[in-house]
């Protein structure tokens, strides 16, 4: 890949980095934040529901921010944009959709059909 386009994904992923992380510490303070005491148990449900409900956000978040971080490893060490099965050059337009993608299309595409095969069984 040229460098221009590898500078390009670099900086698209750098930024959804940032933006991860401030988001993960604004989300670790409300959860740390003292709450005035809540008139009745609906209330404490519903409050406990939103909280689950961004912690399982923030994990998944934190699932994204590893690969961000791999993919900029990857970056650094020349190996960003190949599939790790066959070796190929993932397609760009494969690169926008999913910026941390680590196999081309056609491998992504058998490795999901021989899991829904293996699911059926």
């Amino acid at each position: 890949m040229e460098t221009e386009r590898l500078e390009f994904f670099k900086n698209i992923l750098q930024e959804r980095l940032e933006r991860l992380l401030q988001e993960a510490g604004e989300t670790l303070g409300d959860l740390t934040d003292d709450k005035e005491a809540l008139a009745d148990a609906l209330d404490i449900a519903t409050m406990e529901s939103n909280r689950d409900f961004q912690l399982r956000i923030r994990d998944r978040e934190r699932v994204y921010i590893r690969k961000i971080q791999q993919a900029l490893q990857q970056i650094d060490e020349g190996e960003y944009g190949y599939c790790e099965v066959c070796g190929e050059e993932i397609g760009e337009q494969r690169l926008i959709a999913r910026i941390v993608a680590t196999h081309c299309i056609d491998c992504k595409t058998e490795a999901e059909q021989l899991e829904r095969r293996s699911r059926s069984y």
